[in-house]
């Protein structure tokens, strides 16, 4: 593909098509399929608005640190007992109406081989950054038997959360590849950008290898009982528009197209996104997640209220006294009624230091009967 051609991207998928699930899955069963989380997801209107929070499963949980105790971040997330008590941590504390899988970005990378660890107070950090043809070239693809402590870790929180939804995740494509072009964490992801105009041939290629690291990722996680999956693109905010449809959003739709056969809902989610939404929505998605830069209202203008939104408390209001967070929360409500439906969530992830009381508070209001009808 050419650098500045936009190819024309599908339409949403319906999320109608469930044939293709095994016979015990959640949304086959009757577990999730009427869930207030998945209705939501569908452009219904539940009784009471679904919530949960992205990165709920830790970090500010005093039962996930002692758990965690002893063992690293890639540890924890490839060892399924782990995995799945810590992805039911939140569930059990907070009562939200979905667990997210307890995973890391970086986790698909790993199993396909790539030397990577997650550094304490740095994050990601690569043996080797992937910047040439030829590191391309060289990257492996992952394989199904590596994807087994995933479906394990999977099955197991399925089994523990009953009727309460399981959501899947993974890093966008971009996401990954800025991880591996940078060899670490970045600010401006610059080294990424150039290499996206200075190589696109080599750019192209990585970012194929990455959407189908993801779409593997995102399909194990659905056919061991993730009743919906998030793609998380965390980085793509420092993109311009055309650069993400010409140079991006072709491999995101790649890396959801491994589970659209599975006829789950997909949301999108990444940060500081606002002038990139419509493009991002237009890969082929059916929920949008919005950050807390742009209220939800201006959301669903600029992607039409026929869209599901997800968001976007701010998460720097969490330690703020309860009667002003009150009145974020409730704005944050009011103005999701704009769309066809809208999920209660963060515009971000938990702050480690948050109260994990105030997560449980605001699960009450967002469930309460007053809220809903006001």
């Amino acid at each position: 593909m050419a650098v500045g051609q936009r190819s024309p991207l599908p339409a949403r998928s319906t999320i109608l098509n469930l044939v293709n699930l095994p016979a015990s899955h959640p949304l086959i069963d009757g577990r999730t399929a009427d869930s207030s989380l998945i209705r939501a997801y569908r452009g219904d209107r539940p009784s009471t608005t679904p919530v949960w929070f992205m990165r709920q499963a830790g970090r500010s949980l005093p039962e996930y640190r002692a758990i965690r105790a002893g063992s690293t971040m890639l540890d924890a997330c490839l060892d399924p007992e782990l995995s799945s008590e810590i992805t039911l941590q939140p569930v059990r504390r907070h009562g939200v109406d979905a667990g997210i899988f307890f995973s890391d970005i970086v986790v698909p990378l790993k199993l396909a081989g790539i030397d990577v660890d997650i550094v304490p107070g740095r994050g990601p950090v690569l043996g080797a950054p992937i910047r040439s043809a030829a590191d391309v070239a060289s990257l492996r693809r992952l394989e199904l038997d590596a994807l087994a402590p995933i479906a394990e870790g999977v099955a197991r929180a399925v089994a523990g959360l009953g009727t309460t939804p399981l959501i899947g995740f993974a890093g966008a494509p971009f996401t990954l590849a800025a991880y591996l072009v940078e060899g670490g964490p970045s600010k401006d992801h610059l080294r990424a950008r150039t290499l996206m105009h200075a190589d696109p041939a080599t750019w192209d290629a990585l970012l194929g290898w990455a959407a189908d690291v993801t779409g593997a990722f995102l399909r194990a996680q659905v056919l061991a009982g993730a009743s919906a999956v998030q793609l998380f693109d965390s980085w793509v905010g420092s993109l311009s528009v055309s650069d993400y449809e010409s140079r991006v959003a072709p491999f995101s739709h790649q890396a959801i197209a491994h589970v659209t056969d599975l006829g789950i809902p997909v949301v999108h989610f990444g940060v500081g996104t606002g002038e990139l939404l419509r493009s991002m929505y237009a890969i082929g998605v059916d929920v949008m997640g919005v950050d807390d830069r742009i209220p939800l209202d201006e959301a669903s203008r600029r992607l039409g209220a026929s869209v599901p939104l997800q968001g976007n408390i701010n998460p720097a209001m969490l330690a703020a006294p309860w009667p002003v967070l009150e009145a974020h929360v409730r704005d944050v409500i009011t103005r999701g009624r704009a769309a066809t439906s809208h999920i209660l969530n963060l515009g971000h992830g938990v702050p480690p230091e948050t109260d994990p009381d105030v997560l449980t508070r605001i699960v009450q209001l967002a469930h309460a009967p007053s809220v809903v009808h006001a």
